[in-house]
């Protein structure tokens, strides 16, 4: 039987079911949760993740095309068209022409967005300093190294 068909043996299939539900649990306190630390900015979670990605070094220089937006996130161009179309609405972001492709555009900060995410910082610190608070740094980085090999396994489904 190919790895795709392969049924689990009963104990494994029981830990890895309540695994995922936990993973399900987890990702939906983290969104719930997590934009009630962003309520002083009226921001989603998934506003806070694409300034994120917005704001990494290189990035935040010259922009970053929608589809390496949605390559980055994990997100469909529905939903990433949707959070782009509110974060433009509100003057964090911005559409510009690509200097090496003016037929493309990117995505990048404006001034506001800058402003902004600058201001979300503390807010961000406590939400992790609060969610993470029972873990120690080694198994921050333990459960960071976990759950990349669990998005690479994931990725290969």
């Amino acid at each position: 039987m190919s790895r795709r068909t392969s049924p689990l043996e009963p104990d494994r299939f029981e830990v890895a079911n309540r695994l995922f539900f936990r993973l399900y649990q987890s990702s939906n306190l983290m969104h719930k949760n997590g934009t009630r630390y962003m309520g002083d900015f009226g921001a989603t979670t998934q506003q806070w993740a694409v300034l994120g990605a917005l704001t990494r070094p290189l990035v935040r220089e010259k922009g970053m095309s929608v589809k390496d937006l949605i390559e980055f996130l994990l997100l469909s161009r529905q939903n990433l068209t949707a959070v782009l179309d509110r974060l433009e609405a509100r003057g964090w972001v911005e559409r510009v022409k690509d200097p090496e492709d003016g037929r493309s555009r990117l995505i990048q900060l404006t001034p506001e967005g800058n402003r902004t995410w600058d201001a979300m910082q503390t807010s961000i610190a406590a939400f992790y300093a609060a969610a993470l608070a029972s873990f120690s740094a080694a198994e921050q980085l333990q459960l960071y190294v976990l759950l990349d090999r669990l998005k690479d396994g994931l990725n290969e489904v």
